[in-house]
């Protein structure tokens, strides 16, 4: 699309088929870890500290220029650098098939699932799906300036949200007024825990701030972390962790590009005004938990409108500004019409489209069927087999196998992705680095190396920049460039010395 670099980041949970199981689920993940890069050699592993919680070993750069490692004892998967939706669905795809891939190589896939989704309902653990937006440094990154932002995001969840049966304990907060950090609790800002069957959103429950710069514990709308991985003075990287890890293409390529067309909007200044929502974090909340889907939202304005007029002023402002930019803007438009439309009528035929509604026809299918009552607790079980990733096991892949979901990728354009990175950004470069020391192994100690060499690794590898050891650092501050000739020409200098 134009101008923009998209990236997901998806943690996964794990599910131990055991009572009474021998390994916790992080040494599972460890041992998946470890056979990636070590057995199968699909990457390679950090060899520094990338922070207090991320010690060598930890993950590592992937061939197709992604990363594995471990998130607090969760597997996650960063895709690359994507400058189209079709790279970043199959990037995306690529990561579930790598680490599914892994476990059925282990020969776990009977022991354990990875699962694809944002709760524990054991625990009302939550874990994230992240989306990264690049933008210019001239976005207008405030209050004021994020504010249509924020409200296309509370009520995208619509046609993003991926479902779940119930809903989480109520969330403790801190949120800043004017210069005090206090308790949401104590201004009567309190999620409401009533035993609900059905929402739209998983991670709706979880949200607590409109804005917030860390992302445990005060996870917001919009993270405001300003950390671009890119040149600082070009570039901003939008960072959000609001949304639901989807399992329909669709869906996740709706989510993306809808989101990138009103980057747009703002960056331009044709973004809709006046929809300003009067409570944003508890409107996301209400939206997701409305069992008559009426989705109503109040505005700073005192109007009353449905999410659904409010993602259509959205749609009306990016038609006007942005049809025929280029050939998936025009893919996107027409598809954000026709799923709106399709909101306005019976949810059945936004199945294999949209999750949440997917999964509901699932549940409400079986519910009827077996005659049980929404707090039966196969239902949980049900809605977590919707997001395994064992292809024959997983209740999504169910609804592919009988031709139910639209595909926007392929299984051959997916196993590309597995092991090559888009050949448009620098994610390029980097694959060329990690196949060159992959090719290589590490590289042999200088005989010329100073006696301090030693304690450096032979290579580090960040997302704007790398090393190998004896050689200067190689920014990629650019990450529309792929930097591959000028790659392959620092490792042919490295070869020589």
């Amino acid at each position: 699309m134009l101008n923009r670099i998209f990236g997901l980041e998806t943690e996964y949970g794990l599910l131990v088929h055991h009572d009474r199981p021998d390994h916790s689920p992080t040494w599972f993940a460890h041992k998946i870890r470890d056979h990636i890069f070590n057995v199968q050699r699909q990457g390679v592993l950090d060899l520094h500290h990338r922070g207090h919680d991320e010690p060598p070993g930890n993950g590592g750069f992937l061939a197709n220029a992604g990363r594995i490692y471990l998130d607090m004892g969760h597997l996650e998967y960063a895709s690359p650098e994507c400058h189209s939706l079709t790279d970043v669905v199959a990037s995306d795809r690529a990561g579930d098939m790598i680490l599914q891939g892994a476990v059925q190589d282990l020969g776990l896939a009977e022991e354990i699932s990875l699962i694809r989704n944002n709760v524990d309902h054991e625990t009302d653990a939550t874990f994230g799906s992240h989306e990264n937006y690049l933008v210019t440094r001239r976005f207008p990154f405030s209050r004021r300036g994020l504010a249509p932002l924020v409200t296309f995001l509370v009520t995208r969840q619509i046609f993003t949200g991926s479902g779940r049966v119930g809903a989480a304990s109520p969330q403790d907060a801190w949120i800043q007024m004017d210069r005090l950090i206090i308790p949401r609790a104590a201004i009567g800002h309190h999620a409401a825990s009533a035993q609900l069957p059905f929402q739209i959103s998983q991670r709706a429950d979880h949200i607590v701030n409109d804005f917030f710069e860390w992302v445990q514990q005060n996870r917001a709308i919009v993270n405001t972390r300003d950390e671009p991985l890119a040149d600082p003075n070009q570039y901003r990287r939008i960072h959000l962790l609001l949304g639901d890890s989807n399992m329909a293409e669709y869906a996740t390529a709706l989510k993306l590009g809808t989101t990138g067309l009103v980057l747009q909007l703002i960056e331009e200044g044709k973004a809709p005004r006046d929809l300003d929502i009067e409570e944003p974090v508890e409107t996301l909340q209400e939206i997701s938990q409305d069992q008559e889907r009426q989705w109503i939202v109040r505005l700073q304005s005192g109007k009353h409108m449905s999410a659904i007029d409010v993602q259509e002023q959205f749609l009306a402002a990016a038609k006007a500004h942005c049809t025929g930019q280029d050939e998936e803007t025009d893919w996107v438009l027409a598809q954000w019409e026709s799923v709106l439309q399709g909101l306005r009528g019976d949810y059945h035929q936004l199945v294999g489209r949209v999750d949440w509604a997917s999964k509901l026809w699932l549940l409400e299918s079986f519910r009827e069927a077996e005659r049980l009552e929404w707090h039966d607790p196969m239902l949980k079980s049900l809605d977590l087999e919707y997001h395994n990733l064992h292809p024959q096991k997983g209740l999504y892949y169910g609804l592919v196998e009988e031709g139910r979901v639209p595909r926007l990728t392929t299984d051959k354009i997916i196993d590309l992705a597995i092991e090559h990175p888009p050949r448009n950004t620098r994610a390029f470069g980097r694959g060329e680095l990690v196949k060159h020391l992959l090719t290589c192994g590490r590289l042999p100690e200088s005989d010329t190396a100073n006696k301090d060499e030693r304690f450096f690794p032979p290579y580090v590898i960040n997302w704007s920049i790398f090393q190998v050891r004896g050689q200067e650092a190689f920014p990629m501050a650019d990450p529309f460039k792929t930097y591959v000739q000028e790659v392959r020409s620092y490792l042919a200098n490295t070869l020589s010395h």
